[in-house]
């Protein structure tokens, strides 16, 4: 496993232990504008998506996945909101998540959302393992995104997400840095878990 030096500086404070990569993981703003992901990595990025599980192997996800430089990277970038336009374009890579609502058989795929979520956190735990880091975004314009990179009308932008090599949180911006570098919080287990017997 790589660890990066950055994301071991946030572990989370978990009551009962639970597997590195998992306590590891957080969600900075702060990238390496100089990193670059290598083909492997990519591909071992996305394998790990595609591997996800899928409510009856509909598999209603599909991404676009530009590195910086590139006109699906600018194309991501420009669908970004105003404040996430300030960091984001300096990650490696920009992954573009959309859900097929609708299968190709006209039946409604009301689990798309999850399983795309299913597949971005497998991604999340795969960059971890690779030293990488990862941070979702739904503040972003899903027509402006559509419009830019002609995403097939069957597909619906749903979630952005920045993936690269995080650096120190005083290298951000002013108004950002105060976030990467309080407590991680979640809410009590007793809270998030309403019964357990």
């Amino acid at each position: 496993m790589t660890t990066s030096p950055v994301a071991t500086t946030r572990r989370a404070a978990t009551s009962a232990p639970i597997h590195d990569l998992l306590a590891e993981r957080w969600s900075p703003r702060s990238y390496d504008a100089d990193h670059e992901i290598g083909d492997d990595e990519v591909t071992a990025l996305l394998e790990a998506a595609r591997w996800a599980p899928s409510a009856q192997n509909r598999q209603p996800r599909r991404f676009l996945v530009g590195r910086r430089g590139t006109a699906v990277h600018a194309g991501i970038a420009s669908a970004i909101n105003e404040r996430n336009q300030v960091w984001a374009p300096r990650a490696s890579l920009l992954v573009l998540g959309l859900v097929e609502r609708v299968g190709a058989d006209g039946a409604r795929q009301r689990f798309s959302e999850y399983d795309l979520g299913q597949a971005v956190a497998h991604l999340s735990i795969q960059a971890q393992q690779l030293g990488l880091s990862v941070r979702q975004m739904g503040g972003f314009d899903p027509a402006v995104a559509a419009r830019a990179l002609a995403v097939d009308p069957r597909f619906e932008p749903f979630v952005t997400v920045a993936v690269g090599r995080a650096t120190p949180a005083d290298e951000l911006e002013p108004e950002f840095a105060p976030r990467d570098t309080a407590p991680r919080e979640r809410l009590p287990i007793d809270e998030v878990v309403l019964r357990r017997d």
